[in-house]
């Protein structure tokens, strides 16, 4: 069998490697790609090809052609999304909060730089106005150049791409919106990201800038029943000291390898029932959805006994001085 060959590890980024072929009837050499999850947990899978690989002034990029996943995208060291199954966590991530709201005229979305963000919340036909807010230039320009699914999106009339960090976007401009949405890497140690998880942030500037009626949701990280205490339970917990309603819900993502957690939040209750979220899917959407129904929203608000009692009983506040990361680092901290 020999020994793999490791052939990319920059600043702590995962593995590539090459791996013979342990099936006898074929001698051909795979190309594998390596995370690590933890100190005792890694998750790999083989590849086609490296699209891309490089470190922007902000993060560490890798752009896969997977076997298994289709196009994957990796930012310092961590999946973003894959081709084969990004519309659970794209769809988990928009539509609950827009068909929860009465009429959503605006949208604005911090990080979400892959576009299949702004791909979703664009389906909606209320909406007149998308605001992606991604503070690295090079990952946009290579998602539209190599994800062909969003491509029309980035096209759209509707979306305004702005290259800025979101606090300092959100900060400057005047205007509310009915809908934010954080889309955010996660937040690792030395990431451009962890100070828009704080409660500072999410009640001096994002909260200013709904409007009435107004709903934020953000990824809240891994939410599975051995992962959901690294951020999940803390984000949850800093949102409920700033809003008066607060929605946790998940579902597996089979390329992470777990099941992941979102935070939707406003001080409206939300009164929609599964009935009403399927006619508004009706009424408002244009296409078909594949996986959110719902009767399915409402199951993934209903969380299993561990978790549950974790956010009831977290007590954690995210801030600048007292973070939460999930295992890794970004660049800061490697310099």
């Amino acid at each position: 069998m020999g020994e793999a060959v490791e052939i990319f590890i920059p600043n702590g980024f995962p593995k590539f490697y090459e791996k013979p072929d342990q099936n006898l009837n074929n001698h051909k050499d795979s190309s594998w790609y390596e995370e690590v999850i933890d100190d005792d947990l890694k998750w790999s899978f083989a590849l086609n090809s490296v699209l891309h690989k490089g470190t922007s002034e902000f993060q560490d990029i890798a752009l896969l052609d997977t076997k298994r996943f289709g196009k994957v995208l990796v930012i310092d060291g961590k999946m973003q999304s894959a081709e084969i199954d990004e519309f659970i966590y794209h769809e988990c991530l928009i539509h609950p909060a827009l068909l929860c709201h009465p009429n959503p005229k605006s949208v604005f979305i911090m990080g979400g730089g892959e576009g299949s963000t702004a791909r979703e919340a664009l389906k909606h036909k209320l909406v007149d106005k998308v605001v992606m807010c991604d503070i690295d230039q090079e990952v946009v320009d290579f998602c539209r150049r190599y994800l062909t699914q969003n491509q029309e999106a980035f096209r759209h009339k509707k979306l305004n791409l702005v290259i800025n960090d979101a606090k300092a976007e959100l900060e400057e401009r005047t205007e509310k919106f009915d809908i934010i949405v954080g889309d955010l890497a996660d937040p690792v140690e030395g990431g451009p990201c962890y100070q828009l998880y704080t409660k500072s942030f999410y009640e001096r500037i994002l909260k200013p800038k709904l409007k009435v009626n107004g709903i934020f949701v953000t990824q809240a990280g891994p939410a599975g029943i051995f992962t959901h205490k690294e951020v999940f339970t803390s984000i949850h917990n800093t949102i409920k000291q700033v809003f008066k309603h607060v929605i946790a819900y998940t579902a597996h993502i089979p390329s992470f390898a777990d099941t992941w957690g979102w935070v939707m939040a406003s001080d409206q209750p939300f009164s929609v029932n599964a009935e009403e979220i399927d006619k508004r899917i009706k009424e408002r959407i244009d296409g078909e959805l594949l996986y959110l129904s719902g009767a399915l929203f409402i199951s993934s608000a209903t969380l299993n006994k561990t978790v549950a009692l974790s956010l009831l009983n977290e007590t954690h506040v995210y801030t600048e001085e007292d973070a939460r990361f999930i295992h890794g680092h970004g660049l800061a901290k490697c310099h």
